[in-house]
């Protein structure tokens, strides 16, 4: 699949993920028709558009990627803290705060 194209179904999917609300790597790659890519989202989020919601995106286990205290680690957890999202230790419960899509986001607003 061309890169643009990945880039496009990435974007799109990022796009449905609601305010005060995370996904894991791992789960946007699902979404997104490229299972066991969880590593590809993260080389793709770093060439998205600031406007896009890049810092839904975290660690299935719910820590944010970047290391602890750095200046993209703490624009990730200002941008959450936002939305309403609770981060301690740079980690959010995705209990609470993990997104998944209802059934009609599945079958109608995904592209595989």
């Amino acid at each position: 699949m061309p890169h643009e194209a990945v880039q496009s179904r990435i974007e799109k999917t990022l796009s449905l993920v609601p305010e005060g609300h995370v996904i894991s790597y791992a789960l946007l790659a699902d979404l997104c028709g490229l299972p066991g890519r969880a590593r590809l989202m993260g080389k793709c989020l770093k060439q998205i558009d600031a406007n896009y919601h890049w810092h839904r995106v975290l660690r299935a286990d719910g820590k944010i990627a970047f290391p602890a205290g750095s200046d993209k680690a703490d624009e990730q957890r200002e941008r959450l803290t936002e939305e309403g999202v609770v981060v301690k230790n740079y980690r959010v419960n995705m209990r609470k705060f993990g997104w998944t899509p209802d059934l009609h986001t599945i079958l109608v607003e995904l592209e595989y």
